[in-house]
């Protein structure tokens, strides 16, 4: 078995954006490992149409960067080969991570470092709908999960499907990123002061993509609803997306547009400002033919500020809430109305339902959390290929005196 501080690289073009490199500075900070990080250094970021250099903003990680081919195509992109290496030589990781899909040319890439060195890589990926891939794509995927050591899921419906596909190695469900709870945290009016205002105005809050797949239209219906039954609210949706102009009309005609304010796109810094405006967040995520939600990190940033959360049965938000009483099925905006009303009228339960929310962020979704489970993962991964090669030295060794006594015997 081998010791900590293990060298770990990650490879993904998730972590350009320094924010997201939260989880990989909490594994730092254990002490138990030395994190490397592979990002491309010209990544495209097609919905806001400009390029992304990689952000630094931990000093503990020692960051590479390198151009990408077809950047902005996370299936598509991958790396001079040359590049891969000098890094990998430079780095010498006990444990490579690499955070694109298991059909992507990257994770290939890796798989190929991977199978020619003997090292492990693990492999996380968000995918969470069985699609038909491209002969070739389907060739890269089954080479890549038969070289991982690992594989972690993003969500419970990508653990199955990883399955269907054939993988039979150790597989732990995380999400890719967790919450930093000192950033959000609670902050304004305390739960603890819900009851005392259940007349003022329920805000309803949303921040994400503005666009039908979200499901906003499904507060608009709820909130219409609300109003009819003399209840007071409002709705604040935070973000930006090309559905905007519809999602206005719909207001409109639905009679709640003086309910609705639209605040526009939202950096990540002023997200916790945001989100406290909220009496409850809202995520009415729609399945389409080719998307479903696979996480909801919105609900999660939510949960640890104490804001209450309800989400519909896309995908995984109902295992990331994990309370029936808080989600509505898709598509069904009296189910929703009746939650708002609930939060309304019962101002105890919505404060209970606020601690539960932080309570779960704490035992799940922080990254320190994420990191510990991480760490343990990859001490699995070594005590089983090194205990593999352990056993397989025994074997050449007790093979080796038989020959020997034999030919003594024989001479």
């Amino acid at each position: 078995m081998m010791d900590f501080p293990l060298r770990v690289l990650f490879v993904s073009h998730a972590y350009v954006v320094g924010v997201n490199q939260g989880k990989l500075n909490a594994i730092a900070n254990t002490g138990k490992a030395k994190v490397g990080l592979l990002a491309p250094s010209n990544w495209k970021a097609v919905e806001w149409n400009r390029i992304i250099e990689v952000e630094k903003p931990y000093p503990n990680l020692q960051i590479y960067s390198s151009p990408v081919f077809f950047s902005g195509r996370v299936g598509a992109h991958f790396y001079n080969p040359r590049a891969i290496w000098q890094v990998l030589n430079d780095f010498q990781p006990d444990i490579v991570q690499v955070e694109e899909e298991a059909f992507s040319l990257t994770s290939f890439e890796i798989a190929v470092w991977s199978k020619l060195t003997g090292k492990p890589m693990v492999v996380f990926g968000w995918e969470n709908m069985e699609r038909r891939l491209p002969l070739p794509r389907w060739w890269i995927c089954q080479f890549v999960l038969d070289v991982a050591s690992a594989i972690i899921p993003g969500n419970q419906d990508g653990a199955t499907i990883v399955q269907r596909w054939g993988y039979q190695g150790l597989l732990e469900v995380m999400p890719q990123i967790g919450v930093d709870d000192r950033f959000f945290a609670p902050r304004g009016r305390k739960t603890s002061e819900i009851s005392e205002d259940s007349d003022r105005e329920l805000r309803i809050g949303y921040l994400g993509r503005i666009t039908l797949s979200k499901g906003i239209d499904l507060i608009f219906a709820a909130v219409r609803q609300l109003r009819e039954r003399g209840l007071n609210c409002q709705v604040i949706l935070c973000g930006s997306g090309g559905d905007e102009t519809i999602l206005k009309q719909q207001a409109q005609e639905l009679q709640v547009a003086d309910l609705v304010t639209w605040r526009g796109a939202v950096r990540h810094e002023q997200t916790p400002e945001e989100i406290a405006k909220f009496d409850v967040l809202v995520l009415p995520s729609r399945t389409t033919a080719t998307w479903k939600e696979q996480f909801g990190h919105v609900l999660i940033e939510a949960m640890a500020m104490g804001v209450p959360v309800v989400g519909s049965s896309s995908g995984e938000i109902p295992n990331v809430i994990g309370r029936a009483d808080l989600i509505f099925q898709e598509e069904n905006a009296a189910e929703l109305a009746a939650i708002l009303e609930r939060a309304i009228r019962e101002p105890d339960w919505r404060q209970e339902v606020a601690h539960y929310g932080m309570q779960r962020v704490s035992q799940l979704y922080t990254h320190e959390r994420i990191a510990e489970r991480l760490l343990n993962l990859w001490q699995t991964v070594l005590s089983q290929r090194y205990g593999q090669i352990s056993n397989e030295l025994d074997e050449a060794i007790l093979s080796e005196p038989s020959n020997a006594i034999l030919e003594d015997s024989q001479a």
